[in-house]
């Protein structure tokens, strides 16, 4: 027999901890000081410098812009000293901590995402922080809320994290960023998981006396009991560290990790394929444990599929028919196109009846439709995969781009709406600057903007008579978007100067609104 792996679950007793020490709860935030909140970023910033890691690069730059907008607002106080990460928070006093103003709001946020994102310990206690320190302020906060779901999620403690997103989704109206899916999948996910512990323990009723045993004790003993051959003696000591973890709110990964590894043993016992061996020796497998065996490796897969994408109900979403970019060539070749910016320029005019006379209208990610002034059709809707802005809204051809295959694949799981386009870009068009132009970083260093990625590739087509920019300024006069999406920041990872220089060296005339590439 393969020699059993000797990890062993750890022992928790809650879900998850906080960088204070507490137990985490979505509905009772940990009450954090904004004073407290940013010595701890100054104190974490110092821990980053020379760092190689990327995440960890991209998490100071984020902590030195909000560091240095705090000094630009509230001028520092002499002969204080960072406090440090891990302290337990006091309770805040009213009147005596600084308050969070809209000049640091997004800074503050910014620095949560990039904590998170770094997926190390010490950055998820910080990112849990920033989320704490926002909500402490701000108790209606969708940013904020959604902050501290995905750290929750991250940190295991799923049913937590699903209250976190649905107080998200109560206090906004747009789903731009695939909530509701991101809770269906969680729950769903728990669901399956208790019917998979469920028939485990149906099957071995004598697992339920070391529930309340040390899981760490029991795993080992039934580890070692299984290397011996004594398969019936390990089995209830091994399903009995999966109900303690299930019963001490143990994170879902570690839960996940102890499912994976006693599954691979009785694959190996029934020595099917991918086991590790053949079958004990002098033991024939009962067909009906081999039924057992596939029933519960199939539930054990679904939980695990639908917490990472969600349920699928329509896996065809609506009949929608993927295009090329040959195909999509064709169906653009011979038409006037207008692409339309999601700016104030646009959104103050009065130009929706000479952008509907146009054959196709390009919009972009979270644009806004105000018939007077932008027109009432869309034609085609050119969206990053990150968030889901106007995804429900019925389009022609819905293409969606992304720089990371498996990402993007990712938000098409989870974000498409079955039935709302007709047409959807496949992978060919996913990336066109990148992908279809082989603009490299040391090309093109920033990363390019879904207008960018769309102008590109009519420009690179060239295939229309008439290919018009309006309202395209490139944000001089500010955004104009859905509600839901104006409180996103316009993003510091593009570069509008460079994508602007491109349009003029190809314009053939510029107007105050419009400028004509053909």
């Amino acid at each position: 027999m393969t020699k059993a792996r000797t990890r062993r679950p750890r022992q928790r007793d809650a879900e998850a901890s906080t960088a204070s020490g507490g137990t985490v709860a979505a509905d009772r935030v940990n009450a954090m000081d904004l004073e407290t909140c940013l010595s701890a970023c100054a104190a974490h910033s110092t821990k980053l410098v020379a760092s190689l890691d990327r995440r960890r690069i991209a998490l100071a730059e984020a902590l030195r812009t909000l560091l240095a907008t705090h000094a630009a607002t509230v001028p520092a106080t002499s002969g204080t000293s960072p406090l440090p990460l891990l302290r337990r928070p006091a309770k805040v006093a009213s009147g005596s901590s600084l308050l969070l103003g809209d000049a640091l709001m997004d800074p503050l946020l910014a620095v949560g995402d990039k904590a998170l994102d770094c997926g190390y310990e010490d950055e998820t206690k910080l990112a849990l922080m920033v989320a704490d320190t926002v909500l402490t302020q701000r108790k209606r906060s969708r940013a904020g809320w959604r902050l501290r779901a995905r750290v929750l999620e991250a940190m295991g403690a799923e049913s937590a994290a699903a209250a976190a997103y649905e107080r998200h989704l109560e206090l906004t109206e747009e789903d731009g960023f695939g909530v509701a899916s991101k809770v269906a999948g969680l729950r769903e996910g728990a669901r399956l998981q208790a019917e998979l512990v469920r028939r485990l323990a149906a099957g071995c009723p004598e697992a339920r006396e070391f529930a309340d045993r040390s899981v760490t004790d029991s795993w080992a003993q039934g580890l070692e009991l299984h290397a011996r051959g004594a398969r019936d003696e390990a089995r209830p000591l091994l399903i009995g560290t999966l109900l303690g973890q299930i019963a001490a709110d143990a994170p879902v990964r570690e839960i996940q990790q102890t499912f994976t590894h006693y599954l691979g043993l009785l694959r190996e016992e029934a020595g099917v394929a991918g086991g590790g061996s053949a079958p004990t020796a002098g033991r024939a497998t009962d067909p009906s444990e081999l039924d057992e065996l596939t029933a519960l490796t199939t539930l054990y897969a679904e939980q695990r599929r639908v917490r990472m994408r969600g349920p699928v109900e329509d896996p065809t979403f609506g009949g929608v028919r993927w295009l090329t970019l040959g195909e999509f060539r064709n169906r653009i070749a011979g038409k006037s196109i207008c692409l339309i910016a999601n700016s104030k320029r646009v959104g103050n005019s009065s130009l929706g009846a000479e952008i509907d006379d146009y054959d196709l209208v390009v919009r972009f990610n979270s644009y806004r439709i105000d018939p007077a002034a932008t027109g009432r059709r869309t034609d085609i809707h050119a969206t990053i995969h990150k968030h889901g802005f106007n995804w429900d809204q019925h389009v022609d051809t819905r293409l969606i781009f992304g720089g990371i295959s498996g990402d993007w694949k990712y938000s098409l799981r989870n974000r498409l709406v079955p039935g709302a386009q007709t047409y959807l870009g496949d992978e060919s068009l996913r990336w066109p600057v990148r992908d279809i132009g082989r603009l490299s970083r040391e090309v093109w260093p920033s990363i390019p903007t879904s207008g960018f990625n769309m102008l590109w590739l009519l420009d690179f087509l060239d295939v229309s008579p008439r290919l018009d920019l309006i309202g395209f300024d490139f944000y001089e006069s500010g955004a104009y978007r859905l509600p839901a999406a104006m409180r996103l920041p316009i993003t510091s990872v593009h570069e509008y100067t460079s994508e602007k220089a491109w349009v003029m060296e190809r314009a053939q005339s510029v107007t105050d609104t419009r400028i004509c590439l053909r």
